[in-house]
């Protein structure tokens, strides 16, 4: 089941299941569905306890057309997937007063154009 957070942001729900004589996750068909990149190998990162960063380690890309490449986006996420594999320590929850000071910062700002 896809429990959707915000409009950029997805939760799947899953089960820890027995898999031979070791123990897997069980996601809904949903999420490979809609993220077909989890279908080969994956990384799972520790963040905090009970929280964990998973990862495509080859993932399939759908082809970009010309004008949805950024290069400015591109080569920051870029640093901040680097940034997260090599110093998972340094990532922190996000709480209730910077959300709002976030809010703060984007109040006004049209996104319609932006978000697809």
């Amino acid at each position: 089941m896809k429990l959707t957070t915000r409009a950029h942001s997805e939760q799947y729900s899953g089960k820890v299941t027995p898999v031979g004589n070791s123990k897997g996750f069980r996601m809904d068909a949903a999420f490979f569905k809609a993220h077909p990149e989890f279908s080969g190998d994956v990384r799972a990162t520790v963040l905090t306890e009970g929280q964990v960063l998973l990862s495509a380690n080859n993932p399939i890309s759908r082809r970009l057309k010309e004008d949805e490449i950024d290069p400015v986006m591109l080569g920051f996420l870029s640093f901040i997937e680097k940034q997260m594999t090599e110093h998972p320590e340094l990532i922190e929850p996000v709480d209730r007063d910077q959300l709002a000071r976030i809010g703060k910062l984007v109040e006004g700002v049209e996104t319609d154009d932006i978000i697809h």
